[in-house]
């Protein structure tokens, strides 16, 4: 069975985004041998898994990206979890795609809807074969993987910032959960990868 995989950034107090949402926090501590990092990540992955809200936000900034990551964001499958009956997957390309569109926006039109029980999507899709899923994005999403215990492992890019409030992870987990810490990665700049993994009861 594959692994589900997190991977997000993080404040000094445990927020994974601003009051709003808000990422402009983690460009002041980013570097190269952080981006190298997350894209070693990124390319190891056999499934990208997502939020709905995420989806919508980046699906149409890849596909014309030149940044590194834009080759495994755009090439590796996707998978979009949403509670809507009906979900539009050209809404996060600006509406109707082109009649003939790129490799990258086809990939992203092509992305599975999971939007059934959340524990039972994921468990169909850990079934598969292939590498690790890596969730990534979307507050809510994240938060709803960690209360149901579904994730296998955590990479957390900590940066040196404190945020005083915004979205946190963990803020719905039911009971105390104990991790252990697997990896630390310092970057020139100051944040720091940490990968955690529950610790089986």
């Amino acid at each position: 069975m594959r692994k589900l995989i997190l991977k997000m950034s993080m404040s000094l107090d445990g927020f994974v985004g601003g009051p709003n949402g808000e990422m402009d926090w983690t460009l002041r501590s980013r570097s190269e041998d952080g981006a190298a990092w997350v894209l070693e990540t990124l390319q190891q992955a056999g499934l990208h898994a997502m939020g709905s809200h995420f989806y919508n936000e980046v699906a149409s900034y890849w596909p014309t990206s030149t940044d590194p990551m834009a080759a495994p964001m755009n090439d590796i499958p996707k998978v979009v979890f949403t509670r809507q009956k009906s979900f539009d997957l050209h809404a996060g390309q600006g509406g109707v795609p082109a009649q003939e569109p790129s490799h990258g926006a086809a990939s992203w039109a092509s992305a599975r809807i999971a939007n059934g029980d959340l524990a039972e999507e994921m468990q169909r899709l850990k079934q598969e074969p292939g590498n690790y899923i890596l969730a990534q994005g979307g507050a809510d999403f994240a938060r709803s993987l960690v209360e149901l215990g579904l994730l296998d492992e955590y990479r957390l890019v900590i940066h040196p910032v404190a945020l005083g409030s915004g979205l946190p992870l963990f803020s719905d987990l039911q009971q105390p959960m104990d991790l252990e810490l697997i990896s630390t990665t310092q970057f020139r700049a100051g944040a720091m990868a940490q990968v955690y993994r529950p610790v089986s009861a």
